[in-house]
């Protein structure tokens, strides 16, 4: 029987926020978005594990695209606040769930900045955070999605975890878990219903 459903945050309880913040950021520093993202992509691994400071992110990434470091107190705080836009539809059913009694989980791939503008939200009450960057890993590694799963109370194989990346839905597949590639919300509702959870 499924007691929790865990939802990743971008791509499933907001859009795809990735290429906006690299667009937004970019235009900030002055750079092509291509070399950017680029130079982004090759320390998101570190960034997401909270391994790197938002300050010697920036002097790693402008010091490899020759451009001067932001003046402004946290350009990836603002480049999240200006990209994010919430799936109005996926917070009704967070909040269905619950009614329904099911727990709710909170996994993401997050770098720290955004974990400050994710707590400023008027988001659904979780019953479960995991911020990959406070824990130091990532998903699809085995140890997030166990975490996560300790911190509801629930086996593996009483969850259900939403993600928009296959590899993630993958990883979640290894530990035990059942796990939903997000596409849009009927199919999300409807492959929810396949499990017996009830969506209304």
């Amino acid at each position: 029987m499924i007691k929790a459903v865990i939802f990743d945050w971008g791509g499933v309880v907001i859009d795809s926020p990735a290429e906006a913040l690299f667009q937004y950021c970019a235009d900030h520093l002055n750079a092509p978005k291509k070399e950017f993202k680029k130079t982004y992509m090759k320390y998101e691994p570190d960034i997401f594990r909270g391994v790197l400071s938002e300050k010697q992110t920036w002097e790693k990434i402008c010091q490899e695209l020759g451009v001067k470091e932001p003046t402004v107190g946290s350009l990836w705080y603002d480049a999240v606040k200006n990209a994010v836009k919430e799936k109005k539809e996926v917070t009704l059913l967070i909040n269905n769930l619950k009614k329904s009694g099911y727990k709710v989980g909170f996994l993401s791939n997050t770098e720290i900045p955004a974990t400050r503008f994710f707590k400023k939200q008027d988001y659904p009450v979780f019953d479960a955070y995991v911020f990959s960057c406070f824990e130091g890993i990532i998903k699809p590694e085995r140890k997030i999605y166990e975490l996560a799963l300790n911190r509801l109370g629930v086996k593996p194989e009483e969850s259900i975890f939403i993600d928009d990346r296959e590899e993630n839905v993958e990883g979640a597949k290894r530990v035990g878990m059942h796990a939903i590639v997000f596409k849009d919300i009927e199919q999300l509702k409807k492959e929810l219903e396949s499990f017996s959870v009830k969506t209304e």
